[in-house]
């Protein structure tokens, strides 16, 4: 990939890619996953019916729309890298009548976005990724009106996030450990310390920070094996699973269902997740 408008190359590969591809065929189950982290998100936005949203990394555009649902006489914008997750965001809204929201592949570090043209930014899950944070962030900035808010969700450290370490654990006995690179690199707990959190945002020009725990538990599926269909084609375990030969692979794939075998109930798997509900305000 050869854009000069995209500087995160090799997350804009990923997410055009396997990763984003994966997200659109379970479009469903991502949501359920995190549907009992959305609510508090947008409980706190507080969104006007005026208000112009910008969704960051707003992959299939759930988001996206249920701002354009409350912005009724404003508009919501949702940015991302992932062409197959926008185009199924496009059918979505279309789909769904909304006329108040449209889509665009960016890289929120360095579009142009127009200034001051924004009410409220937020993300769900989708500022962990920068290649240089306090750039997005600084860029973001630009795009909101002077006091305008910023509001996301960021995964807290790995080890409070059960609905990750259960089956990883179990994995990691057959396969080898994942480089997760440095806390300060992109990647999906590249925000777990507040303290990080509060200083990249400070830098970046925002104000009022705040950051506040919160849990919720994560549907993974129906019943273990559902949930191991699943969580075998997100892009860490793709990786981990092709390192091994497929014997290998097939052990540690049973060794993920059994420890998730435990947490089965009525209504399915699910796992404690963590997460910090993040605002600020533009200086």
């Amino acid at each position: 990939m050869n854009d000069p408008a995209v500087v995160n190359i090799d997350q804009a590969t990923e997410w055009e890619g396997p990763e984003g591809e994966h997200w659109v065929a379970y479009q469903q189950r991502y949501e359920e996953l995190s549907a009992g982290l959305t609510p508090v998100l947008f409980d706190a936005i507080a969104i006007a019916p005026t208000d112009r949203v910008l969704d960051i990394g707003c992959g299939c555009g759930a988001t996206t729309r249920h701002a354009a649902r409350a912005a009724v006489h404003g508009h919501a914008l949702g940015v991302d890298l992932s062409g197959p997750m926008l185009r199924q965001a496009t059918i979505d809204a279309t789909a769904e009548g909304l006329t108040n929201v449209t889509f665009q592949r960016a890289d929120a570090q360095v579009h142009p976005f127009p200034p001051a043209s924004f009410d409220v930014g937020i993300s769900r899950f989708g500022v962990m990724f920068f290649a240089d944070p306090v750039a997005a962030f600084t860029n973001i900035a630009t795009a909101l009106v002077p006091g305008g808010r910023l509001l996301f969700l960021c995964w807290q450290d790995l080890t409070h996030n059960d609905w990750v370490t259960v089956p990883a654990g179990a994995a990691l006995a057959h396969v080898p450990f994942p480089d997760l690179g440095a806390p300060d690199q992109p990647g999906p707990f590249s925000l777990a310390e507040p303290d990080r959190i509060t200083q990249v945002l400070t830098d970046a020009g925002y104000r009022d920070i705040t950051t506040t725990a919160i849990e919720a538990p994560m549907r993974l599926g129906d019943n273990a094996d559902d949930a191991v269909e699943f969580l075998s084609g997100i892009g860490v375990a793709r990786t981990l699973l092709a390192t091994v030969d497929p014997d290998t692979a097939q052990r540690a794939l049973a060794a993920v269902r059994d420890a998730l075998r435990p947490h089965e109930r009525p209504d399915g798997v699910a796992l404690t997740g963590a997460a910090w509900l993040v605002t600020a305000h533009r200086t």
